[in-house]
C-alpha cells in the first residue's frame, strides 16, 4: 500500500514575511505583557488547570467547613444563611469552575500535540476564553467573601431566587458570574470545534483521529448548544430580580416551570460533556500503559457520540415531580 503523500509547505523568499507576521502573533513576549497577552496553547492549557485546581482546593475547605458544622447535633460554627452560601458556593465551585475548566485545561495542552499543529484554530478567543472564566470565578467569590454568595443551591430554583423571596445581592452575583461563564465556555467550546474541524494533520481523517479529540469535540458541541440555555436562564432572572421582568413570575403571566426546563436542559448534557472528555483521557492512556492497541476504535468515537446524543433527550427526567405529562417523562 503507497503511503500518504504529505504536503510539505513551501519555504522560501515570498513566505518569510508571512512567517515572521506568524511568529509575532505566536510567540510570548517577556516580562508582564507577554503573560496577559500569551495565547500558547500550553501556556494557556496549564493556567486552565492551575486555576480550577485552586477552585478545587476552596471547593474542599467549604466541604469540610460544612462537615464539621454537620459533626454534632445542634453545632453553631455556621449560622443558618452562612451554611446556605457554603452549601451552593461549593456546588456552584466544583461543577462551574472545577469539572470543565479543568477538562479544558488538558485538552488546550494536548490537542495541537495531538493534531501536529502549531496552536489551536483560534487562540485569541482561546486567551479570552480563559481570561472571561477567571473573571467569573473571581467575580462570584468576591460575592461570597462579601456575605452575598449563592445560596439557593447550584441549580437555584426559583421562586426562592427571586427578589420577594430573596431580597439581597446574593443571586445577582451568582446569575451575572454564570452569564461570564457562560460566554466563557461557548467561546472555548466554538474554538475546539474549529479546531478539530481544520488543523488535523494531513492524513487525519476522523476515523483515524484521537479518541480524546471525540471527547472533548462532543463535549464542545453539546457546550455550543446547552450553555446559551443556562446563560439565558440566569439573565432573565437577572431582569426580573432588578428591572421588575415576569419571566418567572406566575403573577406577571410567567412561568417558574421554566427556569427548571432551561436550567435542566443544560444540566444533564453538562453531565456527560464532563465525562466524556476525561472517559477519553482514560482511552488514550490505557493502550499506552498496557502496550496494547485500543479494541474497536471507531465503536468507542461513535459510542461517545452516541451517549450524547441520549443525553440531550433525558432533561426531563430531573422534572418528575411537576405535573407533565407521563409520556414527557
Amino acid at each position: 500500500m503507497k503511503a500518504p503523500a504529505y504536503r510539505t509547505p513551501h519555504v522560501g523568499p515570498d513566505s518569510a514575511p508571512h512567517q515572521a507576521r506568524l511568529m509575532s502573533l505566536w510567540e510570548t513576549a517577556p516580562g508582564l505583557k507577554g503573560f496577559f497577552s500569551t495565547v500558547d496553547h500550553k501556556e494557556i492549557g496549564i493556567r486552565y488547570i492551575v486555576t480550577a485546581f485552586a477552585f478545587l482546593v476552596a471547593g474542599g475547605i467549604e466541604a469540610l467547613i460544612m462537615r464539621l458544622q454537620l459533626a454534632g447535633p445542634n453545632r453553631t460554627l455556621l449560622t443558618p444563611d452562612q451554611y446556605d452560601q457554603l452549601f451552593s458556593t461549593h456546588g456552584m465551585t466544583m461543577i462551574f469552575l472545577y469539572a470543565m475548566p479543568i477538562l479544558s485545561g488538558f485538552s488546550n495542552y494536548l490537542w495541537p500535540l495531538l493534531f501536529g499543529n502549531r496552536d489551536m484554530a483560534l487562540p485569541r478567543l482561546n486567551a479570552l476564553s480563559y481570561w472571561v472564566y477567571l473573571a467569573a470565578g473571581l467575580f462570584m467569590y468576591a460575592g461570597f467573601v462579601m456575605g452575598n454568595g449563592p445560596n439557593d443551591g447550584w441549580f437555584n430554583y426559583v421562586p426562592y431566587a427571586s427578589r420577594d423571596y430573596n431580597p439581597g445581592l446574593n443571586q445577582d452575583f451568582y446569575a451575572l458570574g454564570m452569564v461570564l461563564l457562560g460566554i466563557s465556555t461557548t467561546a472555548g467550546a466554538a474554538n475546539f470545534i474549529a479546531t478539530a474541524a481544520r488543523t488535523r494533520a494531513p492524513g487525519m481523517s476522523v476515523n483515524r483521529a484521537p479518541i480524546l479529540m471525540w471527547g472533548t469535540l462532543t463535549a464542545s458541541v453539546a457546550n455550543l448548544l446547552v450553555v446559551p440555555a443556562v446563560s439565558l436562564a440566569f439573565f432573565l432572572l437577572w431582569l426580573d430580580r432588578q428591572f421588575g421582568t415576569h419571566f418567572f413570575d406566575p403573577a406577571g403571566a410567567g412561568q417558574p416551570l421554566l427556569w427548571q426546563h432551561l436550567f435542566w436542559i443544560f444540566g444533564h448534557p453538562w453531565v456527560y460533556a464532563i465525562v466524556l472528555p476525561a472517559m477519553a483521557m482514560v482511552s488514550e492512556g490505557l493502550p499506552v500503559f498496557c502496550r496494547r492497541p485500543l479494541v474497536g476504535h471507531s465503536v468507542v468515537a461513535l459510542s461517545t457520540v452516541a451517549t450524547m446524543i441520549l443525553g440531550f433527550g433525558v432533561w426531563v427526567h430531573h422534572m418528575f415531580a411537576t405535573g407533565l405529562p407521563g409520556l414527557g417523562l
